[in-house]
């Protein structure tokens, strides 16, 4: 299975992995499993951290490089094809910059995305796991 991690499952996965859902630990835990992050998601963690919305044992940048080395999770880069995708979606779509780069990078790699978000998984045009 190839998989796209949303903001939420990364900071779950270190921080409160009891929140994740049963077929989402099964799926982080799959030695088979090729697991992936959006560029977008360390924007997210540092502002989350810089603004007090969550509290990591380190800074956000050696928090998520040890996450990354831990897990074997690869970072995508937000290239051109990812930014015209994320700007080019077919609607209804979310106006949130961050899940428009996560859906696109996952659209883009044809990965499915395990996300606890209710906007994402309700999304038509992408493919979630929860």
């Amino acid at each position: 299975m190839r998989l796209l991690l949303d903001t939420c499952v990364v900071l779950w996965a270190g921080l409160a992995p009891e929140r994740l859902s049963p077929p989402a630990t099964a799926a982080l835990t799959d030695p088979a499993a090729e697991i992936s992050i959006a560029a977008i998601t360390a924007a997210e963690i540092a502002c989350a951290q810089a603004r007090g919305r969550i509290e990591l044992d380190l800074h956000w940048k050696p928090w998520l490089r040890r996450a990354l080395e831990v897990n074997g999770w690869r970072p995508l880069a937000a290239d051109l094809e990812v930014v015209e995708e994320a700007y080019s979606l077919p609607e209804p779509f979310l106006p949130d910059p961050a899940d428009r780069l996560i859906t696109a990078t996952a659209r883009i790699h044809r990965l499915t995305v395990v996300t606890g978000d209710r906007l994402l998984l309700a999304y038509p045009h992408l493919t979630t796991l929860w």
